[in-house]
């Protein structure tokens, strides 16, 4: 068993995946993707879920490049490299607040309002942030 990717993601969330697991794909992510990934859940998913104080649930995190394409994701998704983590409280107007959270109190570099806040996407990269902000419907 792997240790967590931080204190209210556990390793197995942040890869699990029902297409990887029917289809059989590995979705182990490298060390070094590992890294990326702790970075992001500990400088925004934490103090997103510590602002909040309810769970917050992992839509999707770490997705293998094989994975990724049998989805539909970009090919340059940032899913791949353990930058991105798409999240969800289940009510648009909750998901609505933790995109506006984001939006003023942490650093990222992607910011996604998707379907009209079914979900949110957010990304946050080792450096070179872009802080866009952007709805896709």
């Amino acid at each position: 068993m792997k240790e967590n990717i931080s204190n209210h993601i556990s390793y197995n969330e942040a890869i699990h995946s029902n297409t990887a697991k029917s289809r059989k794909i590995d979705n182990t992510p490298s060390p070094d993707t590992i890294v990326r990934m702790k970075y992001i859940a500990y400088n925004v998913f934490e103090p997103l879920r510590k602002w909040y104080g309810k769970p917050i649930y992992v839509n999707s995190f770490y997705r293998s490049s094989k994975l990724n394409q049998i989805i539909g994701g970009s090919k340059n998704s940032q899913h791949i490299k353990g930058e991105a983590i798409d999240i969800s409280v289940r009510s648009k107007e909750g998901n609505k607040e933790l995109f506006e959270w984001i939006k003023e109190n942490v650093q990222f570099d992607q910011l996604i309002n998707e379907k009209n806040f079914s979900w949110i996407h957010v990304s946050l990269k080792l450096k070179d942030n872009r802080n866009m902000v952007f709805n896709i419907n």
